[in-house]
């Protein structure tokens, strides 16, 4: 009996895991069909899930294998890559102003919580150097129209 849930790599028809990741062929619920779902260790959702090719028989899976599981980790490990790309573009904002003849740029790094998100909206300079942050409501919409209305009113000091 194999201990799937142990860190040893496996290599089964249906079922392989090795270097953080794990491969499982499963039985399509839509059709009667096969699909192949990879999860990352330690996630309890897959990181992708698509069809997978009948064996032979045309009824069985065909079996995993070293070359498939290669491009199943490829694969699944850009489309976690893509989303985080995505959760990080939905949270960070930046428009650059220029204001009393200073040209700043102006951030806003909203901090999700389950009980309490916010936002963080600084200005820094061109050398880097912080000239004013902000705590804000989450739904801050930051435009340049809102940067500049901020800058003008000293950063509300």
């Amino acid at each position: 009996m194999t201990d799937h849930d142990s860190d040893s790599p496996t290599y089964e028809d249906r079922l392989w895991k090795d270097n953080g990741w794990t491969a499982r062929v499963i039985k399509n619920e839509d059709d009667e069909g096969w699909a192949v779902a990879m999860f990352k260790d330690g996630q309890s959702e897959p990181a992708l899930v698509g069809p997978w090719t009948m064996g032979r028989d045309k009824k069985n899976p065909k079996p995993l294998d070293a070359n498939a599981f290669s491009t199943l980790v490829k694969t699944a490990s850009e489309v976690l890559r893509r989303h985080e790309q995505q959760l990080y573009a939905a949270l960070n904002k930046s428009v650059v102003i220029t204001t009393g003849g200073a040209t700043l740029t102006v951030t806003l790094t909203i901090v999700p919580d389950d009980y309490e998100s916010y936002g963080m909206l600084k200005a820094t300079d061109e050398q880097g150097n912080e000239v004013a942050s902000k705590r804000v409501e989450p739904n801050f919409v930051l435009t340049r129209a809102s940067a500049i209305a901020w800058a003008e009113k000293s950063f509300n000091k």
